[in-house]
């Protein structure tokens, strides 16, 4: 899967390289996703962002023009993301599990991958899931 990941501090890095181990295409800037830096994200399938990167419905649309079909965010949090404007965009959304420890960046990075393992395999990231769309297989894991 071909991805960008914004904003990404030296020791997430570190832990997003180590966890991947060239399964996905991750690209990485160190910049933060805004509207001067979201044509970075052209030719990519999912992005990785960071919880001080904010979303909005125009960021959405923007990133739905692109191709991004999947968003994955490396924190518990998803107040930084409009879920509805993803939901109609038909964007995937996922984050980390609370139980996985959301302080320590290896973790974060693991759950991370694992997500985009899942929608590599045409799968359900399960608990991880923050979709606004109606999902079967959602309904049933709560």
């Amino acid at each position: 899967m071909k991805v960008i990941a914004y904003n990404i501090r030296p020791e997430e890095k570190e832990w997003l390289v180590l966890a991947n181990y060239k399964k996905h295409d991750i690209t990485i800037i160190a910049n933060s996703l805004t509207s001067d830096t979201l044509s970075f994200a052209v030719g990519k399938e999912a992005l990785l962002v960071f919880n001080n990167d904010y979303l909005n419905e125009a960021m959405i649309q923007g990133l739905k023009a692109l191709g991004i079909k999947y968003i994955a965010t490396s924190s518990f949090a998803t107040d930084h993301l409009d879920l509805t404007a993803a939901g109609f965009a038909g964007i995937k959304v996922a984050n980390v599990l609370l139980e996985t420890g959301s302080k320590d960046p290896k973790l974060r990075m693991e759950q991370v991958i694992k997500n985009l393992d899942q929608w590599a395999a045409g799968k359900c990231v399960g608990k991880a899931c923050c979709c606004q769309n109606d999902c079967a297989t959602i309904k049933a894991l709560k």
